[in-house]
């Protein structure tokens, strides 16, 4: 007797084709680049600067929005290129 195998749903198979996880990994780690980069720049270099209030410990949490919010949109960005390549592959 042979064992049916369910297919897989077809989110799952539009997730690996436009290689989402992937993407996501990628994005990601751009963002964290660029949020330490900027990090540093403004706490490091700059310094503190009179007149503006903000301390190291509430850059980083502006720092974490950063990174999710870059993460996310770099992410996006790179998923919508995979599709438009595979779209142009299917043509």
């Amino acid at each position: 007797m042979q064992e049916q195998i369910p297919e897989r749903p077809a989110t799952a198979n539009l997730i690996e084709a436009l290689n989402v996880r992937r993407n996501a990994m990628v994005g990601f780690a751009l963002s964290i680049v660029f949020t330490v980069l900027v990090y540093f720049y403004r706490v490091v270099f700059i310094g503190e600067v009179p007149g503006q209030a903000g301390t190291p410990v509430a850059f980083l949490a502006l720092g974490f929005v950063l990174a999710i919010t870059l993460g996310a949109l770099f992410t996006t960005l790179l998923t919508l290129l995979s599709a438009r390549r595979l779209a142009r592959d299917l043509d």
